[in-house]
């Protein structure tokens, strides 16, 4: 059931994206039928990865139960579902804001928000990679 509700969730992020894609190519004037068709194959390959992350996972558990490491295979299962999912979440709600913020050039503060989750996203690689080389 919880594969089932992610990837609802993520249908329903990439039909919003689209939607508000379509609105802001409208608005703006720029509605392009390559950049639509480009962004609903888009959408289709996020819905074939977290379908597959899903199956991973499910995949995976069954490893575990075959050569008695359930406990392992279940948290690697599901740190992969969940990790695309996040990514895929996080990906898309930064677009729908991105969208927005053209549609609407009242909704100023969606560019702060995403400028600032961008930044602290940006220091956290930087972090990461200081980390790597120190190793």
């Amino acid at each position: 059931m919880q594969y089932i509700i992610m990837i609802t969730i993520v249908l329903g992020l990439a039909v919003s994206d689209f939607v508000t894609g379509l609105i802001k190519g409208y608005v703006s004037g720029q509605l392009n039928s390559t950049k639509m068709r480009r962004g609903g194959l888009n959408k289709i390959g996020e819905l074939i990865v977290m379908a597959t992350a899903c199956g991973l996972e499910v995949g995976i558990r069954a490893l575990g139960h075959y050569y008695d490491s359930e406990a392992l295979a279940a948290i690697t299962g599901s740190v992969t579902a969940f990790l695309v999912f996040g990514y895929i979440v996080i990906m898309e709600a930064v677009s729908i804001l991105e969208n927005y913020s053209e549609i609407n050039p009242e909704a100023a503060w969606t560019k702060s928000v995403i400028a600032a989750f961008l930044r602290r996203l940006k220091n956290f690689e930087d972090k990461e990679d200081n980390d790597e080389k120190r190793d």
